[in-house]
């Protein structure tokens, strides 16, 4: 997959997941992928303050950001 591609398919993820999200308040963007393993993401909107935040990362996010690209070893917020 070319790095094209991952950003593509990351990019997907976040579209799947975004609704989710905006339903209840918050938002994500996508910030980088680092070597090819790593994505960074910003959490907006009512995310930022939300104490299962770090849950929907990890169990959401990073869950369906891999089934696009299972490359991705791992999910960042970067706040």
């Amino acid at each position: 997959m070319t790095s094209d591609e991952l950003r593509m398919n990351v990019e997907k993820a976040l579209e799947e997941i975004r609704p989710f999200l905006q339903s209840d308040g918050g938002d994500i963007t996508l910030i980088s992928i680092d070597n090819e393993n790593s994505v960074k993401v910003r959490l907006e909107g009512a995310c930022v303050g939300c104490t299962v935040n770090q849950m929907t990362l990890k169990s959401g996010v990073e869950m369906t950001i891999k089934k696009y690209a299972p490359q991705i070893e791992e999910v960042i917020n970067i706040s």
